[in-house]
């Protein structure tokens, strides 16, 4: 078919006036699969290779042909940027055929929600929280907002893959379009996905229909990528050595460095001066101090200041401040930033993304990089590996740079073999079996037990909880006071539910720290956790305030702005690294490859680090440390080294005299014990060839708490769905017995 004669006129007249020569691949490959089939459709495509026009130019053509009764399309965005990004370009398309575009999310005015009640059609923005609320505080008018949907696009579908977030949509795709009575089509885009077909499923859960995924190629890929290394006082590790041949040179630091910055933050300086650059770190802290640092170097340098920031914490009119400086074609700027940025948000011609350390994910690391690259230039990444100096009496776990090892782990998985994180669809999900419960009620009203069961329970995500699980926490949920029986035998939501669901927060179900807001005058900052007393300083927006005033009954801290560094706190992000980053992170350190976009400190340092895994024998995984200590080195991901930990000490502790036991998840666990080599590697190899209960490994009387509603399940829920849904013990046994067939000579990983 010629998808540009299929389109609607006003689609022809964007893509002329556009001055498009050309549709690109994944436009006629979508075309076919939206025009000709009524099945879902993945695309999967490179980044700022035109997915959004792909899926909408068919999509709003059909609309145009046969106009919707209700809003048509809802597109779901992960984050408010993406959407408030994608308004504008859909607004533009959708002008001339009179198809109004509309978002709906906490900053968008009321006057403007109420129009589309008034008025639904067209087209919806909105993220899963908003939904979420929609639902819930709009049930009466969901039937008349979403009778006629015809389509549903979720955007960076990769972003929704591996957690809670991702199940909530979709438990709320399904309720949306059973109380509307709806069967629209839903359509995937994403950048960065390593297995399509176990994607592709994920996106069609539930909906009745099967996925098409057309085949794009993505082309021939070029990158601009470097990594470097740097302990953060000198000497750098190949300073006093000689350059190896090839070896590129790298420009000096600057002469004026802040007290206490270190010279990956000199580097970064350096080399963003005159581009217009993105710097990512993987922390709302660690962006505050490089900010910092960075602004301070241009005061020292006596440069005008060109770094912004931009983050979570910070207010929608910093962020939003940040995304329009960057727009500016003519801008010099450069942005310090954590994931906000790291979806599809277009802030114009980047030339360069720097990295400070390694990202957790394959995912994450092509998502940054894709940042750039766009306007028809190649990808461009500078990753900056920073440590502290080891010496030779350091233990020597601390004397491995897993950070550069890991950076460099992540460009190889995915050059080599195009692996991506796959979706995480194997978890017991009783958080937001709670949540969808209260939800479902409160947006309904009273239901019979049945009747909650056959809404909640019959949701595609929680495909493997029993009806005896659901009964085991509505009773809970009735002793709690979170729901209550009527004289009907109905139920509803209780005093305690009732508390917890008419909170704004309810409608999230990621986890949240009790933030307080941030104000200069009239000026909102952003957020922060546990503030300091009156008279102590803070970090947020890339600067330094003063605290004048704490309001502790209405979180808020006002504030005046002074000089100085100090560190910022916004809650603790754990990171979940997969067991294939961590297998090739070994496979680095045993392989004798020379990646060529090292530059000369990171080589020294691979190459010292390679000479310290041959000189200690870590090819294999258990490695003496003097006496009775030891290091265990599993390669294991996140969940695998969590259950491995457990394992040690619960089933072999008291047979090998473990004892002292700590750990640097998921790199290594340290400990003494009374057993040699031999010993060890007969004794845990037999405990995991023998079957055992995944619940053994939770601890007497332990109730892990890891999603945000695990406190209002019951004890023995939270402690099934944290032994059968987060540890990963079949890749723990598969490890451990791997030893066995070895020796213990040999790692025993697939890398």
């Amino acid at each position: 078919m010629n998808a540009f004669e299929r389109y609607a006129p006003f689609i022809q007249e964007y893509i002329y006036r556009s001055g498009w020569k050309s549709l690109r691949e994944v436009q006629n490959a979508a075309a076919r699969a939206i025009f000709e089939t009524d099945e879902n459709v993945l695309l999967t495509a490179s980044t700022a290779s035109g997915k959004t026009e792909a899926a909408f130019f068919p999509v709003l053509t059909l609309l145009d042909e046969n106009p919707s009764r209700s809003i048509g399309v809802l597109y779901i965005a992960p984050l408010k940027a993406l959407i408030n990004d994608q308004f504008g370009r859909l607004n533009e398309l959708c002008e001339e055929a009179d198809i109004p575009v509309s978002r709906w999310h906490g900053d968008v005015a009321q006057s403007k929600k109420q129009k589309l009640l008034r008025h639904p059609r067209g087209i919806l923005q909105i993220t899963p929280e908003s939904l979420e609320s929609l639902l819930i505080n709009k049930a009466g008018e969901v039937p008349s907002l979403f009778c006629d949907l015809r389509f549903v696009v979720i955007d960076e579908l990769h972003a929704l893959l591996r957690g809670d977030r991702g199940l909530q949509t979709f438990c709320l795709i399904e309720r949306l379009c059973r109380t509307a009575k709806c069967s629209p089509r839903r359509i995937g885009l994403s950048a960065t996905l390593g297995n399509p077909q176990e994607a592709g499923q994920f996106l069609g859960a539930g909906s009745g229909k099967g996925t098409v995924i057309p085949a794009c190629s993505s082309g021939r890929e070029v990158w601009h990528l470097s990594m470097e290394h740097f302990y953060n006082t000198p000497p750098q590790a190949d300073e006093g050595m000689a350059r190896p041949a090839g070896t590129p040179l790298m420009e000096p630091p600057s002469d004026h460095a802040p007290e206490g910055a270190d010279p990956g933050t000199a580097y970064v300086f350096e080399h963003s001066r005159g581009r217009k650059c993105l710097v990512f770190t993987n922390s709302r802290e660690e962006c505050e101090s490089v900010c910092q640092n960075l602004r301070q170097y241009c005061e020292a340098n006596h440069e005008p200041e060109r770094f912004l920031i931009h983050h979570g914490n910070l207010s929608a009119s910093y962020r939003e401040s940040a995304e329009n400086d960057m727009r500016d074609e003519d801008s010099m700027l450069s942005v310090c930033a954590t994931a906000t940025l790291e979806l599809g948000i277009d802030i114009g011609r980047l030339e360069r993304a720097f990295h400070f350390d390694a990202p957790f994910t394959v995912s994450g690391f092509l998502q940054r990089l894709g940042r750039t690259g766009r306007r028809g230039s190649a990808p461009q990444m500078w990753f900056v590996m920073r440590e502290d100096h080891q010496d030779a009496r350091s233990p020597l776990p601390e004397r491995i740079p897993w950070n550069l090892l890991q950076g460099i782990a992540l460009v190889q998985l995915y050059a080599e073999e195009r692996f991506v994180e796959p979706p995480k669809t194997d978890r017991l999900p009783y958080s937001l079996l709670y949540h969808q419960t209260m939800s479902t009620l409160t947006s309904q009203g009273e239901m019979t037990p049945g009747e909650l069961a056959s809404r909640v329970l019959t949701l595609n995500c929680f495909h493997r909880i029993s009806q005896e699980d659901y009964r085991t926490l509505l009773r809970h949920l009735l002793e709690t006071g979170h729901i209550s029986l009527t004289e009907n035998g109905g139920l509803i939501p209780g005093p305690a539910g009732e508390r917890i669901v008419s909170q704004y927060k309810f409608y999230a179900v990621f986890q949240e720290n009790v933030e307080y807001t941030v104000h200069s005058g009239s000026e909102q900052l952003g957020t922060i956790v546990k503030p300091p007393p009156v008279g102590d300083k803070i970090a947020i927006a890339g600067r330094v305030w003063v605290v004048d005033e704490v309001d502790h009954k209405r979180r808020e801290v006002s504030c005046t702005l002074v000089k100085g560094n100090v560190p910022a706190f916004f809650g603790l992000v754990a990171g979940d690294i997969c067991t294939r980053i961590l297998e090739r992170m070994y496979g680095v350190l045993t392989e004798d490859v020379q990646y060529p976009y090292l530059l000369p400190h990171a080589v020294c340092r691979l190459k010292q680090a390679r000479e310290t895994f041959r000189s200690a024998g870590m090819s294999r995984p258990l490695v003496p440390l003097g006496g009775s200590s030891w290091a265990l080195f599993p390669w294991l991901g996140t969940y695998a080294f969590l259950a491995l930990e457990r394992f040690l000490k619960i089933r072999c502790g008291k047979r090998l005299g473990l004892k002292g036991m700590s750990s640097a998840r998921p790199y290594v666990l340290q400990f003494t014990m009374q057993a040699d080599e031999a010993d060890f590697y007969e004794i845990v190899c037999e405990e995991a060839d023998r079957p055992f209960d995944p619940l053994c490994l939770v601890y007497p009387n332990e109730v892990p708490v890891f999603e945000k509603y695990d406190e209002f399940v019951p004890a023995e829920l939270i402690r099934k769905g944290f032994a059968l849904g987060i540890l990963d013990v079949d890749g723990m046994k598969q490890r451990v017995l791997s030893w066995s067939s070895s020796g213990g000579k040999k790692n025993g990983s697939s890398a």
